[in-house]
């Protein structure tokens, strides 16, 4: 019992983790190597919380008084590792601008304004 209620515990908090993580890639995305590195973090996070919350749902735990979250949690965590790696090395996979590319394109507009 006491393994369950470990394994309940770490899935959860790894899982806030990923997705505080995932929230301030915007922030961390500055450099390239914190982008990465954030990433694969993330990716690294979620692939143990799903291990374990498939490991959680086979031992007869409960997540949330449910016994069948589990399981569906475990494969959302993987979508999002796998997501997450796409945008892998500062490639732009869905080609949106960057918020820092509009911030420059706006200074170099006002600079060209005042000329």
């Amino acid at each position: 019992m006491e393994l369950i209620s470990i394994l309940e515990t770490a899935a959860i908090t790894m899982c806030g983790v990923a997705t505080i993580l995932w929230m301030a890639i915007g922030t961390l995305a500055r450099f390239e190597k914190g982008e990465i590195m954030t990433q694969k973090i993330v990716a690294t996070l979620c692939i143990i919380s799903a291990i374990m919350l498939f490991l959680l749902h086979y031992l007869g735990g409960e997540l949330w008084g449910s016994t069948n979250v589990a399981r569906p949690f475990a494969l959302v965590a993987i979508i999002v590792a796998i997501s997450g790696m796409m945008n892998i090395k500062g490639k732009d996979v869905q080609g949106e601008t960057n918020p820092h590319q509009i911030m420059k394109m706006r200074a170099a507009e006002r600079k060209e304004n005042k000329k």
